[in-house]
């Protein structure tokens, strides 16, 4: 048993760096990095920010996917859809903007 632990960490922390790779991949392939980027502000909030301003809130994920996948209103501005319509790229980015 102790034998198998080892590998088994070793290979949950080489693939947690590929799955963030992954999803920052989805954010580029949607020109989400355009507006947006993981620590500073741009046209639209850090990715941090995003995360912060969501905590501990009910259903954070569902509702940030589903405002990523459709699209609306930040303050004035109009927010696009990814340009995907993938639903799992939306949770995927979803998910990884609240991990931050």
């Amino acid at each position: 048993m102790k034998r198998l632990v080892l590998p088994l960490a070793l290979a949950a922390a080489l693939a947690a760096p590929a799955i963030a790779c992954a999803d920052e991949a989805i954010a580029k392939k949607n020109n989400c990095l355009k507006c947006h980027a993981v620590d500073k502000a741009k046209d639209g909030p850090s990715y941090k920010e995003v995360a912060k301003k969501m905590k501990g809130k009910p259903d954070a994920e569902a509702k940030l996917a589903e405002f990523i996948l459709k699209g609306g209103k930040v303050g004035k501005e109009d927010h696009d859809p990814i340009k995907s319509k993938s639903p799992d790229d939306a949770k995927a980015l979803a998910k990884w903007i609240l991990a931050m």
